[in-house]
């Protein structure tokens, strides 16, 4: 029996053989920065869900029924029929990965590939009603916006990852405290995503002059986006190189557990889930690069007005690189990094322990 706990490990809502903790993820019980940012993370997305419900349907309830769109392309059928059913397929997948497994810190996922889905099913009825604004607006904000939360998640899943290694590991490899990693980038993500919401739903006008403005609003954002995108993929690729040089015992630590795609067993090999990271940062990157590009075109732009470049630059690496998240689920590696705390003289905390302390707090 424990007179004094000095860390614990918070209970997550897994299947019973896992409801011990996170593994790893210690959280000290006396540091109130590190369990505000712990509840933090779990909380913070809200104002990203927020702002695109709100956005996409208060401002397509907004639109008149007379109103018309000045939109210069009528979306193809068949391409958005493609789209909507492997949006949909994975989405399927990522509800069923956490109903099955958990960890409520992975919602905007499935959520961010429902309304994907819907925005492609809404570029459907577009091609029938190519001069609706209120369908125009719903399809641009929903495929303009649902990759915010893809990057969402990307941010809590890196704090997470680092901070399972210790204060040690976190403090020497990382150029931002894990536990102000979702703080600062998913407040930015809110900016850049309210900035493109505006923007975004100027664009489908009927008046030339407003189109333009919207661009140029829309530009604004999504140059601030990569930007800092771009810094949190510099976080990861330096965490990687810090860890293989400064702490070998942890980069070379696979763990004996097994990898099975559609298993819901924990996984030791941590580097699978922080390749798969910097996979989908790079789909991330392109992404961006590529929606920067067409902006600053214009909407008589060429990229605009052919969309082959939408579904091969953004449509096509977003699914790819968060449909690997449906094989790769990050909670199963972040259950197992235990073998990569002890390398650094973390103490094991036993389940009762566990408890014990969780009654308290």
């Amino acid at each position: 029996m424990l007179t004094h706990v000095d860390q614990i490990r918070f209970r997550c809502p897994q299947p019973a053989p896992y409801r011990t903790a996170l593994a790893g993820y210690r959280v000290d019980i006396n540091d109130k920065r590190g369990l505000a940012a712990y509840i933090t993370q779990r909380s913070m997305i809200s104002p990203l869900l927020s702002a695109l419900f709100f956005s996409t349907f208060f401002l397509s309830v907004l639109a008149k029924d007379g109103d018309k769109s000045n939109a210069l392309l009528v979306p193809a059928v068949v391409p958005a029929l493609v789209g909507l059913a492997l949006y949909a397929f994975s989405g399927i997948f990522h509800w069923l990965q956490l109903f099955r497994i958990g960890q409520r810190f992975m919602l905007p996922l499935p959520i961010g590939m429902t309304t994907m889905a819907a925005g492609f099913a809404v570029r459907i009825l577009v091609h029938s009603s190519p001069t609706s604004l209120g369908l125009n607006i719903a399809t641009t904000l929903l495929i303009l916006l649902s990759p915010c939360l893809f990057l969402a998640i990307d941010y809590v899943i890196l704090g997470r990852l680092t901070s399972v290694f210790g204060p040690e590991v976190s403090k020497q490899c990382m150029l931002i405290a894990p536990t102000r990693i979702a703080k600062i980038f998913v407040w930015s993500d809110v900016g850049t995503f309210l900035i493109q919401a505006i923007g975004g739903s100027m664009t489908t006008s009927s008046n030339i002059d407003t189109i333009h403005l919207g661009n140029k609003i829309v530009l604004v954002g999504l140059a601030l986006q990569l930007v800092s995108f771009g810094l949190f993929t510099t976080l990861i690729i330096v965490f990687g190189f810090r860890v293989r040089s400064r702490f070998p015992q942890v980069w070379n630590a696979t763990g004996s557990e097994g990898f099975s795609p559609f298993a819901s067993s924990p996984v030791g090999d941590w580097h699978i889930l922080y390749y798969t990271l910097c996979l989908s940062c790079l789909a991330i990157l392109i992404r961006s690069i590529y929606r920067l590009t067409e902006f600053i075109q214009g909407y008589t732009g060429y990229i605009s007005r052919h969309e082959a470049f939408f579904y091969l630059f953004d449509a096509l690496p977003l699914w790819i690189a968060m449909t690997l998240y449906c094989v790769v689920w990050p909670p199963r590696f972040l259950m197992t990094i235990n073998r990569e705390a002890e390398a650094m003289g973390m103490s094991k905390v036993q389940s009762s322990d566990v408890n014990l302390v969780a009654n308290r707090v």
